[in-house]
């Protein structure tokens, strides 16, 4: 009776110190949530950048404190260019219309006639040009209610783009604190990863690690270097809006598209126009920078990568439509670091499963 007793009352006393951390735990997840995103895209940029503040510090002499406050300065610095510019841009824009339509001077140029070959909405669209180059008042009134729809999908993209490199920006920022307190940070995890894993811990750490720096180089890094040489063939070609097509580029890049989908629409433009010779150009250019990736993958996953195309597109799917256009970086990262993390545990011996 006794040890029935003892029993009850062990049982008790566990389920409510169970009950206690699974709220502690609750609380903390519900007060913590809006900065997980942020602060696991730290980790990843941090978990990537590190070999390069160790060759800053073994060619400078400076500390590896002063060197990730370093890199994450520049890295900042970069991000605020495009966000500047963007912002700049919107506002220049959105004046010169206001302005252009309070004193009568706005004007929409005729288009040109080769846009009637776009398929499906060529016309449409010619001829909507057409009248609003010969009368903008009439067409606004006309569009109006196509006017506001697109717009106000063009607000929310925008907006999502601006928040993007606002996110990305303070994200740089926590990488550069992980930099500067790796040796601890490494410690911590390997003291985690021993308890919940047992001796392999300290292996599957070391497998994160080279993972996320492959499929960051491999993927995110291939994707950049893409997205940039469109752009470069997109402003050279005079292509209208050229950082929102490398924009696209660099979303089609990291799903694991071919980069030419997204410059479809340029091309067309090109085509469009006058020279033919700069269209066919352009059209090598877009063609060379779509299949680069056979160069680049091989040349910067240096460690090599056998995840399968489907795991990152699904990450990086997921993760745009769970948290936006950070969410796309951070989703194909964290679900093919998951992938490899499991199959490393379904190869593993039986008896090294604690």
């Amino acid at each position: 009776m006794k040890f029935s007793s003892n029993s009850s009352q062990q049982a008790i006393d566990a389920a409510i110190k169970i009950a206690v951390i699974a709220v502690l735990i609750y609380w903390c997840f519900s007060i913590l949530r809006p900065f997980i995103l942020l602060v696991a895209w730290g980790g990843i940029i941090a978990t990537a950048l590190y070999p390069v503040v160790i060759v800053i510090h073994n060619k400078t002499g400076l500390s590896k404190g002063k060197a990730s406050g370093m890199l994450s300065l520049v890295g900042v610095l970069l991000l605020l260019i495009p966000l500047g510019a963007l912002s700049s841009g919107l506002y220049t824009s959105a004046s010169e219309v206001i302005s252009g339509l309070q004193d009568g001077t706005l004007a929409i140029p005729k288009p040109r006639t080769a846009l009637q070959d776009i398929p499906l909405v060529g016309d449409k669209l010619y001829s909507g040009l057409v009248f609003a180059s010969s009368n903008i008042e009439g067409a606004m009134v006309k569009y109006a209610e196509e006017i506001k729809i697109y717009g106000a999908k063009m607000a929310s993209i925008v907006g999502s783009v601006g928040g993007g490199f606002v996110q990305f920006i303070i994200s740089t920022i926590i990488a550069g604190v992980f930099m500067s307190n790796a040796e601890s940070c490494q410690v911590g995890i390997v003291k985690l990863a021993k308890r919940l894993t047992g001796e392999s811990g300290e292996a599957l750490v070391q497998l994160s690690k080279s993972t996320v720096r492959s499929v960051v180089q491999g993927v995110i890094g291939v994707a950049v270097i893409q997205s940039i040489l469109s752009v470069i063939g997109l402003v050279i070609a005079g292509v209208p809006a050229a950082a929102f097509w490398a924009l696209a580029v660099l979303l089609v890049a990291i799903i694991q598209l071919p980069p030419i989908l997204a410059l479809l629409p340029p091309i067309i433009f090109m085509f469009s126009g006058d020279s033919t010779v700069a269209a066919g150009l352009f059209l090598v250019w877009c063609i060379l920078v779509s299949g680069s990736d056979a160069i680049l993958k091989p040349m910067l996953l240096s460690r090599g990568s056998d995840i399968p195309m489907l795991v990152i597109l699904l990450g990086a799917l997921g993760g745009m439509a769970m948290s936006g256009i950070v969410g796309l970086f951070v989703g194909a990262v964290i679900l093919s670091l998951t992938y490899k993390l499991l199959v490393a545990w379904l190869e593993a011996e039986p008896e090294e499963v604690k």
